[in-house]
């Protein structure tokens, strides 16, 4: 009998689970229709509010009276969600974005209200394309433009890989094109000011793993810390080890706290090249070396590496998240230097 009534409520737990599942499932379809329905009916609104401006004769004035009236009887008949505020939002959704059927359905009304606010056209169109690629969420999108997530990734890319970028996202074609400068670890709640230790650092990024994943980029994958190798009867100890599923190879990472000296550099390359040679399958490509320091000195990297380096990096890490125009300053100078590089 005991058995009976063990399978019993275990049909009917399978059975709840089932319905659970349709129901949360039907749950999110609705969401996402209301949303797609939300944003194609702002665009026509807009669109009405621009095309009813264009008739007046003196265009800001009436547009404001127009706003305002609009304002009053669409509170008055659909409640919150209408003052003059949001209808303005409206109204440059429409201009922002004139080409209804290039609207992505996968993107919420606040997805657009963060786009809107991003005047540049090609890192607007990259932010757009990497939301539905990645799926990402308001929030991320919000942490994404903060971190000028376009302008890190565009530092090296001529003009025809910028316009490369923005059509199509970021594409990973090298070694290079996963690589940023400066990484942004603000996740990870360390204070800028106190005093670090690499084990700390390392320790926060693992406790921040997915988060980091998402500052890394696309295609990383977590493999240990404090790798251990031996040579000679010696031990070293890498601190990240991550493999990267798109290029196909292990991405070796270094944690410095300070200034970054040619022996950190020689260190990273001699992973590399026990990788290479221990470690890695014949499928795999070759292996690259990250190191994140405090204070990179661009001299030292460009002397201790070889001209056609393209497999060990050296980047700055930032514990906050800086002001847009501090971070422009910093990709200014890191242009600048890139330029120089090149010209060696």
């Amino acid at each position: 009998m005991s058995k009976q009534i063990t399978k019993n409520n275990s049909n009917k737990n399978h059975i709840y689970s089932r319905i659970h599942q349709i129901l949360e499932s039907a749950r999110s379809n609705i969401a996402r229709a209301i949303n797609t329905e939300m944003v194609q009916a702002y665009w026509l609104i807009g669109r009405e509010i621009v095309q009813e401006e264009q008739k007046g004769k003196n265009r800001a004035a009436y547009g404001e009276s127009l706003l305002q009236s609009l304002s009053e009887k669409l509170t008055r008949d659909f409640g919150k969600g209408f003052d003059e505020t949001n209808l303005r939002k409206i109204r440059q959704f429409y201009l922002t974005f004139p080409i209804r059927d290039a609207l992505r359905l996968e993107l919420s009304w606040t997805h657009y209200r963060i786009l809107m606010r991003i005047e540049n056209l090609q890192a607007r169109s990259f932010y757009e394309i990497e939301c539905v690629k990645n799926n990402w969420s308001a929030r991320e999108l919000e942490r994404q433009k903060g971190s000028l997530l376009f302008e890190r990734l565009a530092l090296s890319k001529d003009k025809k890989g910028l316009m490369k970028l923005a059509r199509k996202g970021q594409e990973l074609e090298t070694y290079a094109d996963t690589i940023k400068d400066p990484y942004v670890l603000e996740f990870t709640g360390l204070a800028p000011q106190a005093k670090l230790y690499e084990s700390k650092l390392e320790q926060a990024l693992i406790d921040n793993l997915s988060k980091f994943l998402l500052e890394l980029g696309k295609g990383f994958t977590f493999v240990a810390r404090q790798k251990r190798i031996t040579l000679d009867g010696d031990h070293f100890f890498i601190d990240l080890v991550f493999y990267h599923t798109l290029l196909r190879c292990y991405v070796l990472i270094d944690l410095k706290i300070g200034k970054l000296s040619h022996q950190d550099i020689g260190q990273m390359q001699m992973y590399v090249n026990f990788y290479d040679r221990e470690l890695k399958q014949k499928s795999d490509l070759a292996t690259v070396g990250l190191i994140l320091c405090e204070d990179k000195k661009e001299a030292v990297v460009r002397y201790t590496l070889p001209k056609r380096n393209k497999r060990i990096f050296a980047s700055k890490y930032k514990l906050y998240l800086p002001s847009e125009k501090e971070l422009q300053t910093e990709l200014k100078r890191e242009k600048l230097s890139f330029e120089a590089q090149k010209q060696l």
